[in-house]
């Protein structure tokens, strides 16, 4: 167990904003993650739920949370606003997106959970800043937000006193970095292992999302995708790959990029690392690795994961025996 702070810390209010709608596990990942954090360093945080008005606030699932009211709060050291299907209907209510910002000016950070990321842009807490939302909301957000520097693939970024997360889960990463920034990364640590969570999640949105679509039963190129995952180690060409579609090249690189939002190359060189990915753990080298999954040689395998997850596959495969 990590050392703890000799003196007990000033406790630090974080308050989790919620709406009708909210998605439950957006609220409950960083309360679970803070509520941790405070057994191994007494003191260290003091949880708060709240909504416009106080009351039992229906979650997406029916699920109600009893909640504080908004207004009235003092020394909150963290505000975190949660996503969910209600979303929406919270960008409209005037009075929650007015507080929110007040909010804003008087915290030490304001950050989001998924969709939540809506709710800061629409109180122009994002304009000018980098931010990341759930994969598949990000071209909305990017759209309806053009200020907004949408970074998709991210799990969570930091932008001066503004965090934002992606999907869901993602928000149990956000809490996880902003305990290493307050306590320290054993303590972090800590409390990923107490949840059996990563503390530092390999990768980004973007192995997650077009793997997803890729294996999607509906898509047009389902078939040929699971083609592709059996003869990964073979030439996997534009022109091999429209000749098994029996499509003209252009005609398929065209339609295969409309249909799953990424080229063929890429579609190819993304399976290939999440074949390769799964296998590290296992007990083949890096290199066998390589030519089972048709990169051909590490280094260029190196390349892709250091492109697709952050980090090579060496430092991966000690991560992922780590976890």
């Amino acid at each position: 167990m990590s050392k703890k702070p000799r003196f007990p810390p000033k406790p630090r209010t974080v308050l989790v904003a919620v709406f009708d709608g909210f998605q439950i596990l957006d609220a409950a990942g960083p309360i679970a993650v803070f509520e941790i954090a405070a057994r191994y360093v007494p003191g260290a945080y003091r949880i708060r739920v709240a909504s416009r008005e106080a009351g039992m606030i229906a979650s997406s699932s029916g699920v109600r949370w009893p909640a504080e009211a908004l207004k009235g709060h003092s020394n909150i050291d963290t505000l975190i606003v949660s996503g969910g299907n209600g979303t929406y209907g919270a960008m409209q209510d005037a009075a929650f997106i007015t507080v929110i910002k007040r909010l804003s000016t008087r915290v030490r950070r304001t950050s989001s959970v998924c969709s939540g990321a809506f709710i800061l842009a629409q109180a122009g807490l994002l304009d000018g800043k980098r931010a990341t939302t759930h994969w598949r909301r990000a071209p909305l957000l990017q759209k309806a937000f053009p200020n907004v520097r949408v970074d998709a693939d991210c799990i969570h970024i930091k932008d001066g006193d503004v965090w934002t997360s992606a999907g869901v889960t993602a928000g149990i990463d956000l809490s996880l970095a902003m305990i290493a920034e307050d306590l320290g990364e054993n303590i972090a640590t800590d409390v990923a292992r107490e949840m059996v969570v990563y503390a530092k999640r390999p990768g980004g949105q973007a192995q997650h999302s077009a793997l997803l679509e890729l294996d999607a039963p509906s898509s047009r190129f389902a078939e040929l995708n699971a083609w592709m995952r059996d003869h990964l180690h073979e030439d996997l060409s534009v022109e091999r790959l429209a000749a098994e579609a029996a499509m003209s090249p252009r005609n398929f690189a065209r339609a295969y990029a409309s249909e799953t939002g990424v080229t063929p190359a890429k579609a190819v060189e993304r399976l290939r690392a999440d074949t390769a990915r799964a296998a590290l753990q296992q007990g083949a080298s890096i290199q066998d690795i390589a030519e089972r999954t048709g990169f051909g040689d590490p280094e260029r395998m190196r390349r892709a994961f250091i492109r697709l997850y952050g980090a090579p596959p060496a430092a991966m495969r000690r991560t992922l025996r780590q976890a």
